[in-house]
């Protein structure tokens, strides 16, 4: 007989997401429009506090459009070494929301942005994570095609 956590374990956690993401949206709001890294950030943490699938991709678009309008000195006071080795996990991010949400050709183009920047990953675990999402993105999408469907369900992302 499988075990279940008690429903107060359930419930904790629902309020834990909700608590996060409403700390990160006073975040989001108090920063200025001109703050783009810090609002990558931001956004890119948001949306994975999101339950419905339109929200968090309507947040990892926003991670991504703000990526763009960044310099590479931008992410140094957040402490982030490179801007630039930042975008694969975005592009993975959003290409696996696109993904689930059965948009193929959208996906194939996040994965290829991903896959141009993978080389600006740091050979450390965080890089071979975000690496093997890549792959596993990949594969699926593979064989989503040959299939003619995407399998609903499931994420690659690495957050």
């Amino acid at each position: 007989m499988g075990r279940h956590p008690p429903s107060g374990d359930v419930r904790s956690g629902r309020s834990e997401r909700r608590g996060a993401r409403d700390r990160l949206q006073e975040c989001w709001d108090r920063t200025s429009p001109s703050d783009h890294a810090q609002r990558c950030v931001i956004a890119h943490y948001l949306a994975d506090q999101q339950t419905d699938l339109a929200a968090e991709t309507d947040w990892d678009e926003r991670a991504v459009a703000e990526h763009a309008q960044v310099e590479e000195s931008d992410f140094t006071a957040l402490g982030i070494d490179s801007a630039a080795g930042f975008a694969p996990s975005l592009h993975l991010n959003l290409g696996d929301d696109y993904f689930r949400a059965g948009h193929l050709e959208m996906t194939r183009e996040q994965l290829a942005k991903a896959r141009s920047a993978k080389d600006l990953l740091p050979d450390d675990g965080y890089g071979a994570m975000i690496r093997a999402g890549i792959d596993h993105l990949e594969q699926r999408l593979e064989e989503a095609v040959t299939r003619g469907t995407p399998q609903a369900g499931g994420s690659c992302s690495a957050r």
